[in-house]
């Protein structure tokens, strides 16, 4: 009589632990001599846990997408490998064909990132520009094409410092001001431009090439020197945002 009361005791505990986890239960006992064997198969179908992983795997799928579409724009931010031209007009068409680029790179962008690549894509274009005249101006070519390759990796890392100060919260600033390390790491990248620059005006004084590609070079010098001059105003700005903690540090010192 125990050993049916046990058996009975038991076997509830188990359907009751399979409706729990919502699955099934199938038991089958079988009685031998004066001894009970038992036989208990559990199959259990976990559909919640199973909706659960679909999820799971629907988000990670989601997630990878988004990381694979920013890694494609953030791959656009490097010129890729640019043909040389071969004539003034060849370049200018190439010019014009990479502004339209951009330009629909651009409508990919939120409202925010446009504002910060529309400045910045002068360097960009200006980038393209001079990787393309390297065989138009003469001996400074592949001087002004290594120059070239330096902006272009610099590019990258002034679009990501200005996001960050951009999309800085209110609150952040209201309280703390600008961020200080940011518009440092800026900073850096702005003085090493404008050196670089400096070099492309001294290779400029000295192109033997054709008047309208000696005209575009200075052009695009120019937009380089300008988008410069923008980034450093927004580096003094961001330095002297101090906000109501900065504030009341400069009142007790």
């Amino acid at each position: 009589m125990k050993k049916i009361i046990i058996l009975s005791l038991g076997l509830v505990l188990i359907a009751s632990t399979a409706f729990a986890v919502g699955g099934n239960i199938q038991v089958t006992a079988q009685g031998q001599g004066s001894g009970q064997q038992i036989q208990v198969e559990v199959q259990s179908q976990t559909q919640n846990q199973g909706e659960e992983q679909n999820l799971m795997n629907q988000e990670n799928t989601q997630t990878q997408n988004q990381n694979g579409q920013q890694n494609q724009v953030g791959n656009n931010n490097q010129e890729k490998t640019v043909t040389r031209a071969t004539n003034a007009t060849q370049l200018k068409q190439m010019v014009q064909e990479r502004v339209q680029e951009m330009n629909q790179e651009m409508q990919q962008l939120s409202e925010g990132e446009q504002r910060v690549y529309q400045n910045q894509n002068r360097v960009r274009g200006a980038v393209h520009a001079l990787l393309g005249m390297e065989d138009l101006v003469g001996g400074i070519g592949p001087q002004v094409s290594a120059i070239a390759k330096e902006f272009n990796n610099s590019v990258q890392a002034t679009i990501q410092a200005e996001e960050k100060i951009q999309t800085r919260s209110a609150f952040a600033r209201f309280f703390m001001g600008g961020d200080k390390k940011i518009a440092e790491e800026l900073n850096q990248e702005v003085n090493q431009n404008r050196e670089r620059i400096q070099e492309l005006k001294q290779l400029y004084g000295d192109c033997n090439c054709a008047s309208e590609v000696k005209t575009m070079l200075q052009e695009q010098i120019q937009n380089m020197e300008q988008e410069q001059n923008r980034l450093g105003e927004l580096v003094q700005n961001e330095e002297k945002s101090n906000g109501i903690f900065g504030w009341i540090f400069q009142l007790f010192k």
